[in-house]
């Protein structure tokens, strides 16, 4: 038969070979998915990641996992879509943009809102691809040709829509409220976006005294710059030291204003003196006790963080320097008590990297109860969505319960423009907390609402916030699809499968979603939540920016490769949910794991060689299927190992268990395939007498050889895609589309399997003998195995032990 199967190259190289499918997968469409091809849909969608990103090992490992889990159903024939995009994310790309305004002397506002969105697409345009490219890199299967972005005109209508449905439910408002400020950004931020950090910081405790003359109270605070807008002196109304006191006047040091003692059971008797000063403009507490008792709500702060002129003598002080003069002061002023080293908990910005301000501030909110309270009959009615490992439900659970309402806007430009629009002419041509609004989908619509209110000569102005780009991210799952309207894909993909994410973006982005999704389209958004664990150093310390401990992916990539990285990742997943732990030499930029996996990669590829190089150029359709009954035993334990193999690498993907799948296929490849069934082999292979058996071990080799790449694939789809277009010779067919394979219970024999135990185990043990007696490789020497077990006996004599 005329040879139809080129030579594998001596070396495989990665490099060319990766490169060399991406482009062509890419190019020929393999992974675009379309609703009319029918067929059971799977579906998921990219957790977007930001524009200004560049690819880290918690990306590589997330989108190693959900390739994986895309190839392996993709190839079981279901519809397959996996959807990718990117992440505006509003307050980084505004910081980068300000930042180089900063450094032309400029600010946003010297440049004008129109400028400063025209630099910010031109900035997207340029380096937002960066993410996008290195995603390629992985070799994900995603279809680019449905390719998001958070700010696209079809995302953008859907937020609007989304905005329009809530608000009209009033679900949305806008209200003065407390919120978290972020001085840094100059901007609201979300309670989500506020991570607490421990300080070292003081207690200073203080007196104010009774406008009476008749005593005073002590009170203690960590900041002490806030009394100049206190308003009252609140304690236990069932605190007999101080029930006489309820109702009388204190003079405020430093301002002279006179403030009341006022009863709240919310003070606790038993922490510090049992007085607690009220600044219900700049602590979350007090700004609910300042309502309760209808206490007046004097802001000190501007939003810079420095002191505005409500503060006084410290008026345009930063509020840290104000800290130190309050405290010279009150010291100067005899009403000092003490100063204790303190160690309290400080909210910090996530984004601005400074503790953030509580701030009285005019806001949009989302009204959370009733969103929470319908998500979380999904859950307890239908446990839906369902987490993998099931341990998360609990927390997600415990956050919905938690959560309160979620402020909206943020005073950014780059990002959604909130659709609201102001009669600004009926407040002196400001917007203020008194000034009509409409919300509407656009600009015409909402002059037409407010002409037809206040008259034609009514001047519009648009709100200037933008939305927190979590609101925008909360609708991905279905904007991506074309909600608001009915599009084949939403019918047909949509609730989409599964969402593989982290831990830590739970309560950012999973609770959202499934919010926004249960109220907008009465669906959970996915029916599965597969929860990773995290990528750790080689110290077994979590990677992050401020330890400076993280591990490039793209310079491991560049060294062994895309599918080394991407099998490491997957084999070191001891469980769902667990952290990994990557081995890396910093000094080097040597990894022990990837380089194993490349090891693993090379030892496929010599494998795939010498079998080839053993077929007469027979592709394994021309050689035929093996013949159970033209087979040797050891033909018969690799088929029944390998049929054992594919359910187990089944039933394991199917469940997420991706770590058991990936190191059953390696143990499979380097141990039962490689080291054993082709070394038993050989003598038949080079035996030309032995036509039906070298014929049988053909069929074998070539057989399990195309059936490792398909079940490997999912894990390592380039090295798999070369091997198997060398072995099968298609031109118009992909190995990323096969069939996956199935487990054909009749190859499987567990009784062949144990005797063929006995038989490794002999070889072993006549190994280690030679060994220890330390026999030259090239002597033949004569060995006897002797046992009393009939049936042991039996498998011994018919074996064909390799010379």
């Amino acid at each position: 038969m005329t040879a139809s199967i080129p030579t594998l190259a001596s070396k495989y190289d990665p490099f060319s070979t990766e490169a060399k499918w991406q482009k062509y997968w890419e190019e020929n469409h393999v992974f675009q998915a379309e609703p009319t091809q029918g067929g059971e849909p799977f579906c998921v969608v990219i957790p977007p990641p930001n524009v200004t990103g560049s690819l880290h090992m918690g990306h590589a490992f997330e989108n190693a996992l959900i390739d994986t889990l895309v190839r392996y159903q993709r190839m079981t024939g279901k519809n397959t879509l996996w959807l990718p995009g990117t992440d505006h994310a509003s307050i980084a790309v505004q910081t980068i943009l300000e930042r180089e305004l900063r450094s032309q002397g400029k600010t946003r506002d010297d440049i004008g809102r129109e400028k400063f969105l025209e630099r910010a697409w031109q900035w997207k345009e340029e380096s937002g691809g960066t993410i996008v490219n290195q995603l390629r890199r992985l070799g994900v299967s995603v279809d680019w040709s449905r390719e998001r972005f958070t700010m696209d005109e079809g995302l953008s209508k859907a937020v609007v829509e989304a905005f329009l449905q809530l608000h009209q439910d009033g679900l949305i408002y806008r209200g003065q409220y407390l919120v978290n400020w972020c001085p840094a950004s100059q901007s609201a931020v979300s309670d989500l976006e506020v991570e607490a950090q421990e300080v070292n910081g003081h207690l200073w405790h203080f007196r104010y005294p009774l406008t009476d003359g008749d005593g005073y109270v002590e009170v203690a605070t960590t900041r002490p710059e806030t009394m100049l807008g206190d308003t009252a002196v609140a304690v236990n109304p069932n605190d007999k030291r101080y029930q006489q006191l309820i109702g009388k006047m204190l003079a405020l040091p430093i301002v002279g204003r006179q403030i009341p003692i006022i009863a709240d059971e919310y003070v606790d008797s038993e922490f510090g003196t049992g007085c607690v000063k009220i600044t219900p403009a700049h602590d979350p507490n007090d700004f609910e006790m300042g309502q309760r008792h209808n206490l007046p709500m004097i802001n000190i702060m501007n939003k810079d963080g420095t002191l505005n002129e409500n503060a006084g003598e410290f008026a345009g002080q930063d509020r840290f320097v104000a800290r130190k003069n309050v405290v010279k002061r009150l010291e100067a002023d005899g009403v000092l008590v003490k100063v204790e080293d303190y160690k309290h908990s400080v909210p910090y910005s996530d984004r601005g990297k400074v503790p953030v301000e509580p701030l009285l501030s005019t806001q949009w909110f989302v009204k959370i109860r009733p969103l929470a309270d319908r998500t979380l009959d999904f859950l307890d009615n239908q446990n839906s969505p369902e987490f993998v490992p099931e341990r998360w439900t609990k927390v997600y659970r415990d956050w919905l319960v938690k959560l309160k309402d979620w402020c909206i806007s943020r005073q950014l430009w780059w990002g959604h423009q909130i659709p609201a629009w102001y009669a600004v002419s009926e407040t002196s041509g400001q917007i203020t907390d008194e000034t009509p609004f409409v919300v509407a989908r656009n600009a015409a619509e909402a002059e037409a609402n407010l002409k037809s209110r206040f008259g034609d000569s009514v001047q519009i102005e648009q709100d200037p916030d933008v939305l927190d780009t979590w609101f925008s991210s909360g609708l991905w799952p279905f904007s991506t699809m074309g909600w608001p309207e009915n599009t084949a894909d939403l019918d047909f993909y949509y609730p989409t499968t599964t969402l593989v994410t982290g831990f830590d973006i739970i309560f950012f982005w999973v609770a959202r979603m499934t919010m926004m999704a249960s109220y907008l389209t009465g669906q959970m958004p996915f029916k599965d939540v597969y929860i990773h664990g995290l990528v750790r150093d080689e110290n077994g310390k979590k990677m992050s920016k401020s330890a400076n401990n993280g591990i490039d992916p793209l310079i491991l990539i560049e060294k062994y490769g895309t599918d080394a990285l991407r099998y490491t990742l997957i084999k070191e997943v001891a469980g769902a949910g667990q952290d990994i732990r990557l081995e890396y030499n910093r000094k080097t930029d040597e990894s022990a794991s990837v380089e194993a996996s490349r090891n693993f990669a090379n030892k496929l590829w010599n494998a795939a060689r010498f079998v080839m190089m053993n077929l007469e150029g027979q592709t394994p359709e021309q050689l035929g299927s093996p013949n159970l009954e033209a087979l040797e035993l050891c033909d018969r334990w690799i088929l029944s190992r390998y049929h054992q193999l594919i359910g187990h690498t089944r039933n394991n993907l199917d469940r997420y268990g991706f770590g058991e799948a990936a190191k059953g296929v390696y143990d499979f490849i380097w141990g039962d395939f490689c080291d054993w069934y082709i070394e038993l082999v050989k003598p038949r292979l080079w035996d030309k007498e032995a036509v039906s058996s070298r014929l049988a071990a053909q069929q074998t080799l070539a057989y399990v050889l195309e059936g490792i790449q398909k079940l490997l694939h999912p894990f390592m789809p380039h090295i798999t895609e070369e091997i198997w277009q060398t072995l099968v010779q298609t031109e118009d067919r992909v190995l990323a589309v096969q069939p996956y394979p199935e487990s054909e219970p009749h190859w499987v024999d567990s009784g062949l399997e144990q005797e063929f135990d006995l038989i490794i185990n002999a070889i072993r043990t006549i190994r280690n003998l030679r060994a220890e007696l330390e026999i030259k490789p090239s002597a033949k020497v004569p060995a006897i195995l002797q046992t009393e077990n009939p049936s042991e006996q039996q498998t011994l004599e018919v074996a064909k032990f390799p010379r």
